[in-house]
């Protein structure tokens, strides 16, 4: 199973660097990176162009200006090979080296197997790739589909850390957590109060996109917020959640940088959910600020 990976930035030079080693250093063999740049003056592309030969021609990048963060998530999409795609921001990292290992076996496919087949080229380790049984694996992904059929999308958790700038991948991992975003004990009623996935931990089939559409770029900050309703409860895909820390983030994102950002913010809440037919409003849109709680009082999941 090939997982694609995007990353849009602009002017990232001072944090990309961190996110491009965090992909570079996964054990997951197949994996496809596309660097969506929006024309950076800063240095990024002298980042990008330092990382590209370390890749080994599994990265790929372009650098021209866009209309903003999920055009070009979008773009990547377009050109997007692999089965399953995921999104890291420039400023994000994945928690540990294993974390896509980790989705491709919650998508249903034996690590082992796919090792062999691409090693070997073996068409008998092909046929050997079946779903993972969660009952004798290492992870704990909650009840499958009874028929067993294919997983569309796995999300999980993730972790604010300090906006640290100029470190390196290990220390920024081993930050202590500012605030933990748990995303296990979500349920499509939950969206009408304005809790979804955490977004950074989000992976889907390709064919998704193909089938639902991609990211909204008429809205500024909450594509993401709409498209995962679009997905998880309108089109009610089907999905795993992994109860563990997928990504780290850095705290200061766009929808969090002001108090006219999260106006914005619950205006196009308010407007996703309603696109997608289902009823909500201001009042209760706050509710997810009582989910955000736990995770500041308590800094782990709940």
């Amino acid at each position: 199973m090939r997982i694609t990976l995007i990353t849009a930035c602009y002017n990232s030079a001072a944090v990309i660097g961190t996110a491009l080693e965090s992909v570079l250093r996964q054990t997951w063999p197949d994996v496809e990176y596309w660097v969506i740049d929006g024309g950076s003056t800063d240095g990024t592309l002298e980042i990008i162009r330092e990382y590209e030969p370390k890749f080994g021609g599994r990265m790929h990048w372009v650098s021209e200006p866009d209309r903003g963060m999920y055009d070009a998530i979008n773009k990547g999409i377009r050109w997007a090979t692999g089965e399953v795609v995921g999104i890291l921001n420039a400023d994000d990292v994945l928690v540990d080296d294993r974390v896509l290992e980790r989705v491709a076996s919650a998508f249903g496919v034996s690590t082992t197997a796919n090792c062999a087949n691409r090693a070997n080229g073996d068409a008998k380790a092909q046929r050997a790739i079946e779903p993972l049984n969660p009952a004798a694996g290492h992870l704990n992904l909650g009840t499958l589909e009874p028929d067993r059929r294919p997983t569309d999308v796995v999300y999980g958790d993730i972790r604010f850390v300090a906006d640290r700038r100029g470190v390196g991948l290990e220390e920024l991992r081993a930050e202590p957590t500012v605030r933990y975003y748990s995303s296990r004990h979500w349920r499509p009623w939950m969206a009408r109060f304005g809790y979804v996935p955490a977004h950074p931990s989000f992976y889907c089939r390709r064919e998704l996109f193909e089938k639902f559409g991609g990211y909204q770029t008429d809205y500024k900050i909450a594509a993401d917020h709409e498209l995962l309703i679009r997905f998880l409860v309108k089109e009610r895909v089907r999905s795993v959640c992994l109860p563990e820390v997928m990504v780290v983030m850095r705290l200061g994102g766009v929808s969090t940088r002001s108090v006219e950002s999260t106006l914005i913010l619950n205006r196009e809440n308010i407007c996703a959910c309603r696109a997608n037919g289902i009823y909500t409003n201001r009042l209760m849109q706050l509710g997810k600020y009582l989910v955000k709680i736990p995770g500041l009082i308590f800094k782990t999941g709940y």
